[in-house]
């Protein structure tokens, strides 16, 4: 399902400048071999509300609100005896945005979310895979502007961005350019 209304100025971004940069700057010959984000993916852990429906509820419907998309919910594959989980028991929440809702996702993000973070001075350049994917931490979730504080109490969430680039240095200049607000680096 696609969003209504006009693209994201950060998916214009991409379209009419950062394809056309990578396309000049690395001699790349093919368009579709422009290196561009495939998914951002979320998770949110719950494994201590497997027994609390109502309040398990209420983080769904703040992943809901936070993503645009209603999560799947992760079960445990083993029993853990140490941490009372049981096989089969809801642990985690996960949303996997693709396209336009991708796009609007990272423009909030970069724009709102990353900067209401406290003592915030840019994310960590330590968090690429060798495949040159992302992962960034969020301690609460409560940062997000969607979010009533008064409902929800505060979790961490995971956001993944997944790449086409397969390396660490073109996925940092990809998401630098797209607006990933990147720790500076001083000499």
């Amino acid at each position: 399902m696609k969003t209504k209304g006009k693209k994201s100025t950060v998916l214009n971004k991409y379209e009419e400048k950062i394809a056309s940069y990578f396309i000049d700057k690395h001699k790349v010959k093919n368009r579709l071999a422009v290196p561009k984000v495939l998914k951002v993916v979320v998770n949110m852990g719950i494994g201590d509300l497997s027994k609390n429906k109502e309040a398990r509820e209420q983080v769904i419907k703040d992943l809901s609100l936070i993503t645009g998309q209603l999560p799947s919910v992760r079960k445990a594959k083993v029993s853990v005896a140490s941490f009372g989980i049981r096989e089969g028991a809801p642990v985690g929440l996960k949303v996997t945005l693709r396209g336009e809702r991708m796009y609007s996702f990272i423009e909030r993000l970069f724009a709102v979310v990353l900067p209401r973070l406290r003592d915030f001075r840019g994310v960590s350049l330590k968090s690429f895979d060798k495949n040159g994917n992302y992962t960034l931490g969020i301690e609460e979730h409560t940062v997000f502007p969607e979010i009533d504080v008064a409902k929800s109490g505060a979790r961490g969430l995971e956001v993944t961005f997944v790449t086409s680039t397969g390396e660490k240095d073109k996925s940092e200049e990809l998401l630098r350019l797209l607006g990933m607000p990147f720790v500076k680096i001083e000499n």
